[in-house]
Formats: C-alpha cells, structure tokens, sequence
C-alpha cells in the first residue's frame, strides 16, 4: 500500500478516525433515554446499560491507540506532515464530539456541564490560531507536556462518565466513583485553562527566537 497509509501509525490514526464515527452513530442511536431504558433498533431489542458499557470500550480503544501510533511513528521514523494534522484532529473529533453528546443525554448531562465543553472549545480555537501563525512564520511549535497531560485528563473523565452507568454499582461504589469522576472534571477545566494558558506564553517566546 502506497501513499499516506504506507505505514502503520497513519492507518492506526485513520482506524481510530473511524471508531469515533461509530461512537458518534450509536450515541445518536441511543437518543435522550435513560440508562436503565430499552429501545429496538433494527428489530432487535437493545438494555441501554449495554450500550453504555460498548461505548465506553470503544471509547477507551480509540483513545488508548492514541499513545501506539505516536509512539510507532517516532519508532520507525515515520513522522509525517499527515499524521502531524491528522493524529490531533482525531483527537479533538474524539473528545468534543463525544463531550457534546454528552452534555443532552440523560445519564451523563450532570457530570458534563454545557459551559465547560464550550470553555475546551474556546481553548482549541485559541491554540489553533496560535499555533498556525507562529508556523506560519517558519516557527516549529509543537504540543508540550501540558497539553498531553491535558488529553489524558479529559480521556479519564469522559470514560468515567460512561463508566458509571454501565454497571449496576452497590451505592457506596457508586458515591465513590462519582466522586471520582468530578474531581476529573474539574481536572479536565484546571488543565484546559492552564494548557491554553501555556501556549499563549509560549508563543511570544518561539517567535522571539533566531
């Protein structure tokens, strides 16, 4: 096979592109009902809980195989312009788009307030503009270690979200994880501000440079 997809961490991030879709399809599948709801699609009888719990794997896959095609790609040298755009689009497809879903259905809109998705959105079109100025002047300006811990911050608290409903927990467990998943979420704001924050101070920096 010729081309952008010669090699493995570019069809790895074509996959994972992908998976999302599927995610995206079953989530406008399962509409606005509750977790504990049935539905028939395609004749077939479906327990939301189920489909919950097939989310979240699917979820957990495409995000996980984030860190494999990185990792294949600085591996084998195989770093290309491709996957320099691709891998972070599918990123940001993966958690806003997911992150929005979430935010109308019933057994995730409490955990996921409306105005933190659109305050992560504000901090991908800041870091977008930024970033293509400063290479657009010739500049390398690449992710820095914020920004990664920043995705696996927002990974963690979107899985949990699914985590919860997907099984039927004893109500000390469930206090537990709930508890859990908020303090990821308001990890997900304190990472996403400070990420943007970073960027912003790092951009003078860059282009002051010889």
């Amino acid at each position: 096979m010729n081309g952008v997809f010669a090699h493995w961490p570019n069809r790895i991030t074509a996959v994972r592109f992908v998976g999302a879709l599927l995610l995206f399809v079953v989530f406008a599948l399962m509409g606005e009902r509750g977790a504990d709801e049935r539905f028939d699609v395609f004749g077939l009888d479906w327990p939301m809980q189920g489909l919950i719990h097939a989310c979240f794997w699917i979820f957990v896959v495409i995000a996980a195989t984030d860190f494999l095609d990185g990792y294949l790609a600085r591996k084998d040298g195989h770093v290309s312009a491709f996957g320099r755009i691709a891998d972070p689009f599918v990123d940001k497809v993966l958690i806003l788009g997911t992150l929005i879903f979430m935010i109308v259905m019933p057994w995730s809109r409490e955990l996921i307030p409306a105005w933190l998705v659109v305050l992560i959105l504000a901090r991908e079109f800041l870091v977008t503009g930024i970033r293509g100025y400063v290479e657009s002047v010739g500049k390398e300006f690449g992710a820095d270690g914020f920004g990664k811990i920043k995705m696996i911050v927002q990974c963690c608290a979107v899985g949990g979200v699914m985590w919860i409903p997907a099984i039927d927990w004893s109500e000390g467990w469930l206090t537990f994880w709930t508890w859990l998943v908020r303090a990821l979420v308001v990890g997900t704001l304190l990472t996403t501000i400070g990420s943007g924050l970073s960027y912003a101070l790092r951009a003078p920096k860059v282009l002051a440079e010889d």
